[in-house]
């Protein structure tokens, strides 16, 4: 093996009951996702908060896939868990908008006790969550379906997500800008209204189990005022969101095209109309890992023909994105969420552009130039620096070159950390320093994308180069739906 190169992890084999799916289908009238109701077929909605407009019906497409990963009783994921449920299961959490305890706000006390409670539970967090996700499987068992075979992640996740809803229970919209997004991007796993109360009921239970001495009546009061709050603020962005979305879409691989030995680029063709700003991202999942979900940045802007482009770089020991890279081919059938994500660009306020693209982090930097090449330059300036390590990861720089020749407001410096066949007009060292070297930046909006430590470096960087905090914008809030 050359030097240098790491090794890629076998990915299994393809199944063979990858997906086959036809050029063109019917589209028949469904409801959105639905779950069965014991002693009937008929589907019953995605249950609403309150009182609201009847959901839009959404119909995918490719309904004669055999492996497609829907969240319901009948795919083979979830039938590889296939344990009834208890004929009678615990009392749980009243459900949002009861009357009774749980109903009530949590106070400035109830977020102390809460606080420190995570506090003592902090040693044993693993083994908590852990404890949590075997009581709600056994109580009940028709949600493990919901969940991948592996749970360190989520336990790891989910003590994460506690401790940011303690922190900011005391500010009711900064809790509510975390929640409802957190609550819309639960729809693609099949999570639905009624669940929520068992979650915070074995929750419940299982903070009580690692509490310690400090857990009392009080302490569980508080966290039932607290977990109703955040089932409430959850499902209130999920209502909100699925009134005119689906929960996920399922998008065929039209082109996948290598780029480099360890960088694919896939076309995807979607399902359905898919809504999307150049410079977000979706999770996507294969069906080679069911419920196992990762994000990818779109490559493109919006195209008339409802196309999708990822690039996707395989990561040593990742799942998802040796699948994508080295197994998935056209004809196989991915499922994403919805878009996600605010680096987007402000065409009204007319700032001039400096993007930062490291890697496949080119991707988004890319669809934002495509976004200002079809609306117009309005007089702004756009600087690309687009960075690897070898002037042969830099898959992109012709393209982008020739866009740059079209058009005098783009300029395209590639940047390289190796000097061996560097290309013409390449920089030489790390890319943050060599956008420091075309100080200073004022009035610039900076946009960043690509590995995790570039993008912090470059934000530091660029802030003290005249850009400020507010005018920086990245994709590493794609980093909390995993990696891999």
């Amino acid at each position: 093996m050359p030097l240098g190169l790491t090794p890629v992890p076998a990915v299994p084999a393809k199944p063979t009951w990858a997906p086959a799916v036809p050029p063109a289908v019917p589209v028949v009238s469904a409801p959105v996702p639905f779950e069965p109701v014991s002693g009937t077929s008929a589907p019953v909605p995605f249950e609403p908060v309150a009182a609201a407009s009847a959901p839009v019906p959404f119909e995918p497409l490719f309904r004669q896939a055999p492996a497609l990963n829907w969240v319901g009783p009948d795919d083979r994921w979830a039938r590889a868990w296939g344990v009834p449920a208890a004929a009678e299961p615990p009392p749980a959490l009243e459900p949002v908008g009861a009357a009774g305890p749980a109903a009530e706000p949590p106070s400035a006390e109830d977020l102390v006790l809460a606080r420190a409670c995570l506090a003592a539970v902090a040693p044993d967090a693993d083994r908590a969550m852990a404890h949590f996700h075997a009581l709600m499987f056994l109580r009940h068992p028709e949600l493990r379906a919901m969940f991948p075979a592996a749970m360190d992640e989520q336990r790891t996740r989910l003590f994460q997500a506690l401790r940011l809803c303690a922190a900011r229970a005391g500010d009711p919209a900064e809790l509510r800008a975390y929640l409802g997004p957190l609550g819309r991007r639960h729809r693609k796993y099949g999570a639905l209204t009624r669940h929520y109360a068992s979650v915070a009921d074995c929750l419940v239970a299982a903070l009580a189990r690692f509490g310690g001495s400090g857990w009392d009546e009080r302490t569980e009061a508080a966290w039932r005022r607290l977990l109703a709050l955040v089932s409430r603020l959850m499902v209130e962005g999920a209502e909100e969101e699925a009134r005119s979305a689906p929960p996920w879409w399922q998008a065929e691989v039209v082109e996948h095209r290598q780029a480099t030995r360890d960088v694919a680029v896939l076309t995807l063709r979607p399902d359905q109309p898919y809504p999307f700003r150049a410079g977000q991202w979706a999770a996507v999942e294969t069906p080679w890992w069911p419920r196992v979900w990762r994000p990818y940045s779109f490559a493109s802007a919006p195209r008339p023909d409802g196309l999708l482009t990822l690039h996707v770089k395989a990561v040593q020991a990742g799942w998802v994105s040796n699948a994508l890279v080295h197994r998935a081919r056209p004809g196989d059938v991915l499922r994403l969420g919805g878009a996600e994500g605010a680096m987007t660009v402000d065409h009204a306020a007319g700032q001039d552009l400096l993007c930062l693209g490291g890697g496949t982090g080119i991707g988004p930097v890319a669809a934002l130039v495509e976004e200002v090449v079809e609306r117009g330059a309005a007089g702004r300036r756009v600087e690309v620096f687009y960075g690897a390590r070898r002037a042969a990861e830099l898959y992109r720089l012709e393209e982008l070159r020739e866009l740059a020749s079209r058009h005098s407001w783009l300029t395209v410096r590639p940047v390289v950390s190796e000097p061996s066949g560097a290309p013409a007009g390449a920089l030489l060292g790390d890319l943050p320093e060599a956008a420091a070297r075309y100080a200073p930046w004022h009035g610039f909006a900076a946009y960043l994308s690509g590995p995790e430590a570039m993008v912090r470096a470059a934000a530091g960087v660029l802030r003290r180069c005249g850009v400020p905090d507010g005018s920086v914008r990245h994709d590493l809030a794609a980093r909390e739906e995993g990696r891999g």
